[in-house]
């Protein structure tokens, strides 16, 4: 992979695809408290676009690692970025689609009213749990030298952070009726993503 145009849109779909769970989490932030500063705001979302750009950098030391102890390992890498967007991809669909029938159904897993204000454990809870997935992204960038890999994981930290600062805005105007479509869209670009690198793997180009 070389510095192109391609490379940043490549980062940018990523984390797009990958910011889709931060972005319904944000909604449903945002609908629980409508009265949230801006400054609290910017720190919601500015700790999830961190963990979004340590969990590939992570991914990605840990795949050379292991390419450089196991040298088979690098020709697997392809296939296991595939499987794990397919995978992550897929199960974003499933949750997705699931989130629109009991939206279409009127039906509500918790009443928003009884909820609290987002305490800092309760974030960084939510910043494991909407990034642990973009660990598999060390696999995907694996073939990017370390600063390449390191702009790509900055790259889908700010998509992040723009995506999750509309969620929360949205949320505290309209609700989270827009959360099921979001993680649907999200799968639907995780699972993109892993068919293009299986192509390029065993095409070429």
């Amino acid at each position: 992979m070389t510095w192109s145009l391609g490379f940043f849109i490549n980062s940018i779909l990523l984390g797009a695809g990958l910011a889709m769970d931060a972005f319904s989490v944000s909604l449903a932030n945002g609908l629980v408290e409508p009265g949230m500063k801006k400054s609290k705001m910017i720190g919601i979302s500015g700790t999830y676009a961190l963990f979004q750009w340590f969990m590939p950098m992570a991914g990605w030391i840990m795949v050379h690692t292991i390419a450089r102890i196991f040298g088979f390992f690098e020709k697997l890498i392809p296939w296991i970025a595939f499987l794990l967007l397919a995978y992550i991809g897929g199960k974003m669909l499933v949750e997705g689609i699931q989130d629109l029938k009991t939206q279409k159904n009127g039906t509500e897993e918790e009443d928003a009213s009884e909820k609290k204000g987002l305490t800092f454990g309760a974030l960084m809870m939510q910043g494991v749990a909407t990034s642990i997935d973009a660990l598999s992204v060390g696999f995907t960038i694996a073939d990017y030298g370390w600063l390449m890999a390191f702009v790509s994981a900055v790259v889908i930290g700010i998509t992040t952070w723009i995506i999750t600062i509309c969620g929360l805005a949205i949320g505290k105007k309209f609700g989270t009726k827009l959360a099921g479509k979001a993680t649907v869209l999200g799968g639907v670009i995780l699972v993109s993503i892993g068919l293009n690198i299986l192509r390029k793997s065993l095409i070429g180009y």
